[in-house]
């Protein structure tokens, strides 16, 4: 049933600024107090609710309180200065706690009261470079990753701090250092991080911590090392700051709302090794480096937007009554968006296509090594789980639907060209056979009762094109063009498909379907076999990855986008990949999964999202 706003629309308002998604959407970033000395590896706390901060250590041994506008040198920390560097902090600037660090992988931990420090309890194992933002307070805290005493290793070590002692807990998924924690002792979230040397590959993923272990949740939307995060528990926080390369800091900030991740107002620099924290209502960063200029002595302090604000609505036309006097509409503009990393899949594949959307995604079946697999796995945003097997073991098959009704149907192998499968969200199903029996099928269908399959090779390239009614297959008007290994989306009365494989020089074709024929359209720009894809209509969809026919069919990042008249290409994958791509969701908001990249079969996961957005409504 369709919604209020789909039958009536919006009305046109009048608003003094542009809506925004949320509280933090409306946040920014302003000036402070510079710190006395500039330096960079440090660790920083700050009181909850306040600008109140404190920093320490780093390449200079001083330690500085601020009280809002300016900050005051205090009492240096016991440990000497080789320690000092990369300290994990916890608490407050006038409570706090500073454990391990420096070059040395210290196990010494320093309390401060206010106005001095005092050695206490070892950490059990010497780390240091770890979070340079604080999880918890002085009686109750996390030492998460970080680099051990071993040069070049990394860790997935926790531990918990109760005020007297320090005990070994639940260990990270994944080891890293250079990471940015935030939260409590029983309820925190670790941000991406740095794999071991050599070189510093980022490690683009986020875990979240219940108080007994740690859970992978989704990626942030730009992986990079070295920032600074700020929160109060795991369901909400900030991560700014950071690295994408040796010298390449960054002013990206990310909001955290428990689910996913949305950029915000960026810093004014970037700088990574900075050290902060705060709550995603008052966070602050101070020092730091920008990479590769000198250390900095700046400090940015971020306020929350107002509680009272215009909620960003898709599809919302208004007129902006401020100094801009424009109309606007807020929407997701394709051309805008990226893609980011995602789950792994647990068996590396090709040789299938996938379905469903972002956060609910299916795969079934495929080829590992090389022979046909019945193995199916689920996507539920963030991690891949194994779910009931195919009944029968396929390769170059297409999957169609949901998580909860979906299709597996045809096959290269002549056992089960025809075979055709239904899953009822627990288990797989034999149902009726398709009329032409096939592999290599272009496939579109959002649910598991109605979709459509097109083209496909036995021996041969085939037109045929068969509709599904969710019991039996009807055939419907042939393609103009005989081919295989095509791509792209939409359902059995509305569907684009695109690149093909046979005849030669028509691998850039593309056909659209409107529910009783099939019309060719404009080509894509770059001419592609095997590649991955979805969309909703003939009017909306995105392709991407394949291999390149222009190219000795080479694995392709290659990513385009349909609108109803032309394809425009998007941002590259960051993994080419070819030889049957897994895909699915919508133009603004995609996966792309498996698929042959360099090495060999992958279990790679990549998300594109457009982020929605306002923008001026212009008339040409």
């Amino acid at each position: 049933m369709a919604n209020y706003k789909e039958i009536k629309g919006f009305h046109v308002q009048s608003l003094s600024s542009d809506p925004v998604a949320n509280q933090a959407a409306g946040g920014s970033w302003a000036s402070g107090g510079s710190l006395n000395t500039a330096r960079d590896y440090v660790g920083g706390t700050v009181t909850p609710g306040s600008d109140s901060a404190l920093i320490f250590g780093g390449s200079s041994t001083a330690v500085e309180q601020y009280n809002g506008s300016s900050w005051t040198e205090k009492t240096e920390m016991n440990a000497p200065a080789p320690i000092n560097y990369s300290r994990y902090p916890a608490g407050t600037a006038t409570a706090a706690l500073a454990s391990g660090g420096g070059s040395t992988y210290s196990v010494t931990v320093e309390q401060w009261n206010g106005s001095g420090w005092t050695e206490i309890a070892d950490l059990n194992e010497g780390r240091g470079f770890g979070s340079a933002s604080p999880i918890g307070t002085v009686t109750a805290a996390l030492v998460a990753g970080g680099f051990e005493a071993n040069p070049g290793v990394v860790v997935k070590s926790n531990e918990s701090w109760n005020g007297a002692s320090w005990t070994e807990v639940g260990d990270l998924n994944v080891a890293r250092g250079y990471n940015a924690g935030l939260g409590t002792s029983t309820s925190a979230l670790m941000t991406n991080g740095q794999a071991a040397p050599p070189g510093l590959t980022v490690l683009n993923d986020v875990e979240s911590w219940n108080g007994a272990s740690w859970t992978a949740v989704s990626a942030c939307n730009s992986g990079r090392v070295r920032g600074v995060a700020a929160g109060e528990t795991n369901s909400s926080g900030l991560f700014f700051g950071g690295a994408t390369g040796p010298n390449t800091s960054v002013a990206k900030t990310e909001f955290w709302d428990g689910t996913s991740w949305t950029e915000v107002a960026d810093l004014a620099a970037g700088r990574m090794r900075g050290g902060g924290g705060g709550t995603i209502g008052i966070a602050l960063i101070a020092g730091g480096d920008p990479g590769p200029a000198p250390t900095t002595s700046a400090t940015e302090e971020w306020a929350n937007g107002p509680s009272s604000f215009s909620q960003l609505n898709s599809g919302q036309v208004y007129y902006n009554s401020s100094s801009t006097n424009a109309f606007k509409v807020t929407q997701a503009k394709v051309p805008t968006g990226s893609w980011s990393s995602g789950g792994s899949l647990n068996t590396a594949r090709d040789a299938a296509t996938g379905a469903g959307v972002q956060t609910a995604a299916f795969i079934a079946g495929g080829r590992d090594p090389s022979n046909p697999i019945a193995i199916h796995e689920q996507y539920n945003g963030s991690t891949w789980s194994e779910k009931a097997d195919l009944n029968t073991a396929r390769r170059y098959l297409i999957n169609a639907g949901t998580t909860t009704v979906g299709l597996a149907a045809g096959s290269n192998v002549p056992a089960s060209w025809s075979n055709v499968e239904s899953w009822n969200g627990s288990s797989w199903t034999e149902t009726t056979e398709l009329n032409t029996g096939r592999g290599y099928m272009f496939r579109a269908g959002s649910t598991g009762t109605a979709a459509l399959v097109a083209g496909g090779y036995t021996t041969t390239a085939l037109a045929d094109v068969e509709s599904w009614n969710g019991s039996a297959w009807t055939e419907v008007n042939e393609l103009n063009t005989a081919g295989y290994s095509m791509s792209g989306g939409g359902t059995n009365t509305s569907a684009i498909a695109a690149g093909r494989q046979s005849p030669p020089g028509t691998t850039g074709i593309s056909e659209s379907w409107d529910g009783s024929s099939w019309t060719e359209v404009s080509d894509l720009n770059t001419a592609r076999r095997l590649l991955g894809g979805d969309g909703p209509s003939n009017a909306s969809a995105i392709v991407f990855g394949g291999e390149d026919a222009t190219s000795s069919f080479a694995n392709s990042a290659k990513t385009e986008s349909w609108d109803g008249s032309s394809w425009t290409e998007q941002s590259d994958l960051a993994t080419a990949r070819g030889n049957g791509v897994g895909g699915a969701g919508i133009s603004s908001s995609a996966l792309c999964f498996g698929g042959h990249a360099p090495g060999g079969r992958t279990t790679s996961t990549e998300e594109y999202t457009a982020p929605t957005a306002n923008y001026t409504i212009t008339v040409s």
